[in-house]
């Protein structure tokens, strides 16, 4: 069922840690299932989803650097590591029924496509969800800077990052039960508290192509829906708003 949409074009990220649940490492089955429904339901409602996600559950390129791993070899290896979440998202979404392709920023031709920009646009045209892994194929980037990027190209309407909280608070509200959740934000604000949205890369690049930001909470059903319908749901960062 197509329904009005507020933004129909969207680029979803989704941090490799939002795909392990309750566990420390690696792909919880029932988290993933979850996410997969959340998509299941934006497609039916008449959504275009590029996906993209992060490898932390499995290897962050920074913390190679404690094994003695120079960066950049350990940015590589997290970009594989998205490379084995991708693959086992679109396992998930086609078992839902989603036509789905996995492209990547790094050659791997006998697993997925390389990415293609126009190639991208025509699959979401023909109503295929995009997986895009290997980060920006770079290292020294991270997966948030690859999702805005990637938002910049496809020319998505917005960012919307799934994350386990409800949105952008003034403090960690793990560790800070009075932590204040802001409904809105601006980018200049968000790199000046330096809040932890998105690094400081992303930030700006969203910014200069007035690109909003919408930080939500995944783990709650409904809630990708929702957002795509133009409910207040999280905290958008934006210029103003009348942008």
């Amino acid at each position: 069922m197509v329904k009005e949409l507020k933004y129909k074009l969207v680029l979803l990220k989704i941090s490799g840690e939002g795909l392990q649940g309750k566990h420390g490492y690696g792909i919880d089955p029932e988290r993933i299932s979850e996410i997969a429904d959340e998509i299941v339901e934006a497609k039916e409602i008449g959504a275009e989803i590029g996906l993209v996600v992060g490898g932390g559950n499995i290897f962050r390129g920074l913390s190679g650097t404690k094994l003695g791993v120079d960066r950049a070899a350990g940015d590589y290896m997290g970009m594989l590591a998205t490379t084995i979440n991708a693959l086992a998202m679109q396992v998930v979404l086609e078992k839902k029924g989603l036509h789905t392709r996995v492209m990547t920023a790094i050659k791997m031709d006998q697993i997925a496509e390389p990415y293609i920009r126009r190639r991208a646009i025509h699959h979401l045209e023909k109503g295929r969800v995009i997986v895009l892994a290997g980060g920006t194929g770079n290292p020294y980037f991270t997966t948030d800077t690859a999702a805005a990027l990637r938002a910049v190209e496809i020319g998505a309407q917005v960012v919307l990052k799934g994350t386990k909280v409800d949105g952008v608070f003034d403090s960690d509200p793990v560790k800070n039960k009075n932590a204040v959740m802001f409904d809105e934000i601006a980018y200049m604000e968000v790199l000046e508290k330096n809040l932890r949205v998105m690094d400081h890369t992303a930030i700006t690049l969203c910014a200069e192509n007035k690109i909003p930001i919408i930080v939500f909470n995944l783990g709650i059903k409904g809630n990708l829906a929702k957002v795509l319908t133009g409910k207040k749901i999280g905290t958008i960062v934006r210029y103003n708003k009348e942008d």
